[in-house]
C-alpha cells in the first residue's frame, strides 16, 4: 500500500473526531445561544464579525452575486473552515491530545471573542462561546478514546491476532472500528438534533408578530389596481410583504419584547426623553405610500419595492425633543447595534419620514424590522430605513459617523432617478406582431412624468403610465410595439417631475448609487 495513503487511512478517524467535536460543540452553543441571544450563537457570531470586516467593494460583490444568498453562503463559509480546523485539531490529537484540545478550545474562544465584541453585546453572550469550547474538548476526548493511540499503550488482557495486527499498524481494530462508528454516528445524530431544536427555537422565537394595529388616524383611499392585472410578467404595483427585498447585516433577526421596547431621543436636544411602544402607537398615526429601493440595486435589479406604511411622523418626536440647530443628522441605533446616519432635514421636513408600525395593512414583520422601523421617502435604505430602531440621537456628521459612512458610502442617500423593464425577459423569444413592453419607473421625491422606450437605435417612444401612486411611490409603464423578426435592443429611460432625464452614464452602486439605462436583447420569430 502506497505510504501516503496509509497515512491518510490512519490519520482519517482522527479528522472526524475533530470535525464532530466541533460539530457538537457549536450545536450545544446554538441551543444555549436561542435562550441566551440568538446573535451569540458560534457561527454566526463569527459570521457577524466577517461581515463587519469585509471591505465594501467584497461585500457589493457578493450582494451582486449572490443576491439575498449572500447570508446563508457566508455562514457555510465560516462553517466550512471551522470544521477544517477542526478537523486539523483532531489529527493533532492523535499525538498530541493536548495541542488538538487547544486547537479546539482557541476557535472556540474566537467565537466568543467575536460574540463579545458585538455592539449590542451582553454579559450572558460570552457563555455559548464557553459552552462549545467545553463540549467539543469532551466530545473529542471521548472519541479518541475508541480510537488506538488513546489506547494502544495501555491495553490489557486478551486479544485477537485481527486486533492485535491493527494496534500494531496504528488502525483501528474491528471491534475498535464499530465502537467508533457508533460513537461517531451518537455524535452526528446528536449535533443535527440539538442544532435543529436551537435553529427551531430561533426561528419560533421570531415568528408573525399577532398585535392588532390601530387605525390610522386619516386613512388613505385604496391604492388603484395596478397594471399587472393586465401586462402579463409586470411587477406587481404593490409588493407583498413575504416577497419585499430584505438587505441588511444581520444573520439572525433580533429578538425584541415589544413590552420592554423603548425608544430614545437623546443627543443635542433641548428635552430628550423616551416612549413605549404602547405610546407610541396610541399617538396619531398616518399612512403613507413610500417605495423603497437598497443602494446596492444594480441597473435593472430587484431590490425594490412599493408598500403601503402605518407609523408616526419622526418630526412630531423630534419636535418633541426639540433638536437644537448645530446637529445636522440624526444618529439611529437598531437594537443589534447598527448604527445609520440621516439628514436632520429629511426627518423634519413634510415629507413624512416615518417611525413605521404597520406595512400592508398587517403589522411590522419581524424580517422587516418589528417592532418598528424607520421610512424616510426618497432616500435609499442605507441612509432613512433603520430597522428594529430602539434610539435617535441628533448629532453632527463631524463628530459621530454611522456603520456605511464608516466604509465610504455617500452620506446623502438622495434616490436617483431610474426605470425599469420587466417583460419581456432579457434573451427572450419573442413572437413577430404586438408584444407589450412593460416595467417600472422611480424617482421618490420627485415623482415619474414620463418614461420612453427606445428599440434598437430609433426614436424614444413614450409609453403609457400606469395609476399615480403620488411622488414617492413607483410608476407603471408599458407601450405596445409591433415587433419584426429578428434581434432586437430595447432600452428605457424615465423623465422626473422636475424635468430631469434620467441619466445614460452607467455607474456602480457605490458610493451613491447605480446609474445608467437599462438595455435588454430580444429575438423576434
Amino acid at each position: 500500500m502506497d505510504v501516503s495513503v496509509s497515512a491518510w487511512r490512519r490519520s482519517f478517524p482522527y479528522a472526524v473526531s475533530g470535525l464532530l467535536a466541533a460539530a457538537a460543540g457549536a450545536a450545544v452553543g446554538h441551543l444555549v445561544a436561542a435562550f441566551v441571544a440568538p446573535e451569540a450563537s458560534p457561527v454566526l457570531a463569527v459570521g457577524s464579525q466577517v461581515i463587519d470586516a469585509t471591505p465594501t467593494p467584497v461585500k457589493e460583490w457578493a450582494v451582486r452575486t449572490m443576491g439575498t444568498a449572500d447570508k446563508p453562503v457566508l455562514i457555510g463559509s465560516v462553517t466550512v473552515v471551522t470544521l477544517l480546523a477542526a478537523a486539523l485539531a483532531g489529527v493533532v490529537a492523535r499525538r498530541r491530545p493536548t495541542a488538538g484540545r487547544l486547537i479546539l478550545v482557541g476557535l472556540a474562544m474566537l467565537a466568543t471573542a467575536a460574540a463579545v465584541l458585538r455592539p449590542a453585546a451582553g454579559q450572558l453572550d460570552v457563555l455559548p462561546g464557553l459552552v462549545t469550547g467545553l463540549v467539543g474538548v469532551l466530545v473529542l476526548g471521548w472519541l479518541l478514546g475508541l480510537l488506538p493511540s488513546a489506547s494502544a499503550e495501555c491495553a490489557v488482557g486478551p486479544e485477537s491476532p485481527t486486533d492485535h495486527n491493527a494496534r500494531a499498524t496504528g488502525e483501528p481494530s474491528p471491534t475498535g472500528r464499530r465502537a467508533f462508528l457508533l460513537g461517531a454516528g451518537g455524535a452526528t445524530v446528536g449535533a443535527v438534533g440539538i442544532g435543529a431544536l436551537g435553529q427551531k427555537l430561533t426561528v419560533d422565537a421570531v415568528a408573525p408578530s399577532t398585535l392588532t394595529l390601530p387605525a390610522p388616524s386619516t386613512a388613505l383611499a385604496p391604492l388603484p389596481t395596478g397594471l399587472e392585472s393586465r401586462v402579463k410578467g409586470l411587477e406587481p404595483w404593490r409588493t407583498p410583504n413575504a416577497d419585499f427585498y430584505r438587505i441588511d447585516t444581520a444573520l439572525v433577526i433580533p429578538r425584541v419584547d415589544v413590552d420592554e421596547w423603548r425608544l430614545s431621543i437623546d443627543g443635542e436636544v433641548d428635552s430628550p426623553f423616551e416612549v413605549s411602544y404602547s405610546e407610541l402607537v396610541a399617538m396619531p398615526l398616518v399612512e403613507k405610500d413610500i417605495t423603497m429601493c437598497c443602494v446596492s440595486n444594480e441597473v435593472g435589479g430587484g431590490y425594490i419595492g412599493g408598500a403601503r406604511w402605518l407609523g408616526v411622523p419622526v418630526r412630531e418626536l423630534l419636535s418633541r425633543a426639540g433638536v437644537r440647530a448645530s446637529a445636522d443628522q440624526i444618529l439611529s441605533r437598531s437594537v443589534d447595534g447598527m448604527t445609520i446616519s440621516t439628514p436632520v432635514q429629511a426627518l423634519m421636513d413634510d415629507r413624512d419620514a416615518l417611525l413605521a408600525i404597520g406595512m400592508n395593512g398587517e403589522p411590522l414583520p419581524r424580517r422587516h424590522g418589528y417592532p418598528v422601523r424607520l421610512v424616510t421617502p426618497g432616500l435609499y435604505g442605507f441612509v432613512g430605513s433603520t430597522k428594529w430602531v430602539e434610539r435617535l440621537t441628533a448629532t453632527t456628521y463631524d463628530s459621530e459617523e454611522a456603520y456605511w459612512t464608516q466604509r465610504g458610502w455617500a452620506i446623502d442617500g438622495r434616490i436617483l432617478t431610474q426605470s425599469r423593464i420587466d417583460t419581456p425577459r432579457g434573451l427572450a423569444r419573442l413572437k413577430t406582431g404586438t408584444n407589450v413592453i412593460g416595467g417600472v419607473a422611480w424617482a421618490q421625491g420627485r415623482g415619474i412624468q414620463k418614461v420612453e422606450v427606445r428599440i434598437d437605435d430609433g426614436p424614444w417612444l413614450e409609453a403609457t403610465l400606469g395609476p399615480d401612486g403620488g411622488i414617492d411611490y413607483w410608476s407603471q409603464w408599458y407601450l405596445e410595439w409591433d415587433a419584426p423578426s429578428g434581434n432586437h435592443e430595447l432600452s428605457v429611460r424615465a423623465t422626473d417631475r422636475t424635468g430631469a432625464v434620467q441619466t445614460e452614464q452607467r455607474a456602480e452602486p457605490f458610493p451613491r448609487g447605480a446609474t445608467g439605462w437599462h438595455t435588454i436583447p430580444v429575438t423576434v420569430g
